[in-house]
């Protein structure tokens, strides 16, 4: 056989991608530093509470991840991939631009409408529209590889964008930041629109599903599931007080209760043929909730603790990279007046205490003393911060906040071939686990990273101490390996085990669990304040991923029955 080729188009979806990550990745990196940031800084930012910056970051992924159901329904049966795609790229950047409006929480909160919209018409359509260009038997024996190219340029926009976030950041405000996310969407778009008149091979992928035997329709879809949904999300917002701790929450979880029936009639109404592959994908749905609630703690619980947890000091050698990659943050190290409280909160003084670089060890910890000191300290653990404090006269030159959220997408790049050969090493030895059993060993895998940042926290004596980078590197590399081994080889489970005639709502299934996890993401960051020793925050972090794990290990042997009855037939 001649050497093989890649479809034309692949280089145009891949950059169409990059790009689009970039933004969204950019916009994501400062997200919650933008909303916990002082109205009173140089560059104001919202001035929220950690707690209310949290549940608004896990309302916003929630939603980023709900749309692509429906945006991925209008594609397949309506309108195109290609219009999709340029719908939510226009959408999406209009969102970016508008976040760089200052000072205005209707232009905040329409341009996350913007952006949340955008990504439900824009991100499932590309992914699809790829795997169509595969479809030609020429092709179709390197559809595995086209995805990992593809991948790879998801998390090269990933790993780029944070370098560019903090440089204008740092130099010119956050307004210059997220417009940037928003120039780098329309740069795909035009992209995208350059390799449409280029590639022809684009527009005959593009061609919308027709109608099969027991599809379910958009209007039936709407009308049993989105509709009751909706209604149930308006009770949860208007219900007096709130249940489960903010009234996004409560709408969110009143929101998704027709949805889990909806799914659990689609099972009862089911062949019997196609029951037991349909509760197989319902229970893995169940499991990874845990997974996204976890591992979408990047953009909030991690980004606290390498702000204010993390030594991010520099050099003079690292100084003069960092400003010429990046930019460099920085703060005073001088002692600086600050209130004292008594037991009731009530203003005693004032008095001479940490610094700004030692700022998490008085805003993190509660005041109980009237001298100023955080409840939970000894007097010598007050005295060795405020010593520290004393010891430098100055400023300190750190490495920016945002560069932590590229350490995830930079070890994606470097551990893929090696994870994807692995498998393929087990694979030839007839030892490769199922697809199953390699999201079980993810789940476990990103259990064993939460305990990697409960010995970092406690290495550090829970923040008395500034803790090492490296914790850092090590909690994402590991993690990223459980990614590897759950998020692609979960899409890979639902092509295969879901019946054709319900392959979209099955993958909305799939988006739709991703959806609910990261909202928990934003519960369990909100949780930060409240746990005075992170330490036991990271555990209880870790409880839960070992908790899902243990599920899916029990269901293992059935797991491994349904998916070789009905994928490795014969």
């Amino acid at each position: 056989m001649s050497k093989s080729k890649h479809p034309k188009g692949l280089m145009i979806l891949f950059f169409t991608e990059m790009w689009e990550r970039f933004g969204y990745y950019l916009m994501l990196g400062i997200f919650t530093l933008y909303m916990v940031e002082s109205k009173s800084s140089f560059f104001p930012g919202l001035g929220l509470s950690r707690a209310s910056a949290a549940d608004i970051y896990g309302t916003y992924l929630a939603l980023v991840y709900l749309t692509p159901f429906f945006g991925g329904l209008l594609a397949d049966r309506l309108i195109g991939y290609r219009k999709s795609i340029y719908i939510g790229g226009v959408l999406m950047a209009a969102g970016y631009i508008g976040l760089a409006i200052p000072d205005s929480p209707p232009a905040f909160y329409v341009s996350l409408l913007l952006i949340i919209l955008g990504n439900g018409m824009f991100k499932p359509n590309v992914s699809v529209l790829l795997g169509k260009l595969y479809e030609k038997p020429e092709y179709e024996h390197l559809k595995d590889s086209g995805y990992n190219i593809f991948y790879m340029g998801i998390n090269l926009g990933a790993f780029v964008c944070n370098f560019v976030a903090a440089y204008l950041r740092l130099t010119y405000g956050w307004g210059w930041a997220f417009a940037a996310a928003g120039i780098g969407m329309l740069i795909g778009v035009v992209w995208f629109a350059y390799g449409n008149f280029r590639v022809p091979e684009i527009k005959e992928a593009d061609k919308i599903s027709p109608k099969r035997e027991g599809d379910t329709s958009i209007g039936r879809i709407i009308v049993t599931m989105f509709v009751p949904a909706f209604v149930f999300g308006a009770i949860g917002w208007f219900i007096p007080d709130s249940v489960f701790g903010s009234d996004s929450t409560d709408a969110f979880i009143f929101f998704c209760i027709p949805v889990l029936v909806f799914f659990f009639n689609t099972w009862r109404s089911a062949s019997k043929e196609e029951k037991e592959p349909i509760a197989a994908l319902l229970t893995i749905f169940g499991v990874v909730i845990i997974f996204w609630a976890v591992f979408h703690q990047n953009g909030s619980a991690l980004t606290y603790w390498a702000k204010n947890n993390t030594s991010r000091e520099l050099g003079p050698k690292m100084e003069k990279v960092f400003n010429t990659i990046a930019s460099t943050e920085e703060v005073s190290t001088v002692p600086r007046e600050r209130k004292v409280l008594d037991l009731h909160g009530e203003v005693k003084g004032t008095e001479i205490g940490a610094s700004y670089y030692f700022d998490n060890y008085t805003e993190e910890l509660p005041v109980g003393n009237i001298d100023g000191k955080p409840g939970d300290l000894t007097e010598d653990e007050w005295d060795k911060v405020k010593d520290q404090s004393m010891d430098k006269q100055g400023k300190l030159k750190l490495w920016p906040t945002e560069l932590q959220a590229s350490i995830n997408p930079g070890f994606v790049i470097l551990l893929t071939p090696l994870v994807v050969g692995f498998f393929n090493f087990l694979g030839r030895r007839k030892k490769e686990p199922s697809t199953p059993g390699k999201i079980a060993w993810g789940m476990l895998i990103s259990g064993l990273s939460w305990l990697v940042m409960v010995a970092g926290a406690l290495a550090c004596s829970n923040g008395l101490d500034k803790a090492s980078v490296a914790w850092l590197f090590g909690v994402y590399g590991v993690i990223t390996i459980g990614e590897l081994c759950l998020s692609p080889m979960g899409l890979s489970l639902v092509s295969k085990l879901a019946p054709k005639r319900m392959v979209a709502l099955m993958m909305g299934g799939w988006f739709l669990s991703t959806a609910i996890g990261n909202k928990l993401s934003g519960v369990l960051s909100g949780l930060w304040d409240v746990f005075d020793k992170k330490s036991n925050f990271f555990l209880t972090n870790a409880g839960l991923t070992f908790a899902a794990f243990l599920i899916i290990w029990l269901m293992l042997p059935w797991l491994k029955r349904v998916y070789n009855e009905n994928v490795n037939k014969g």
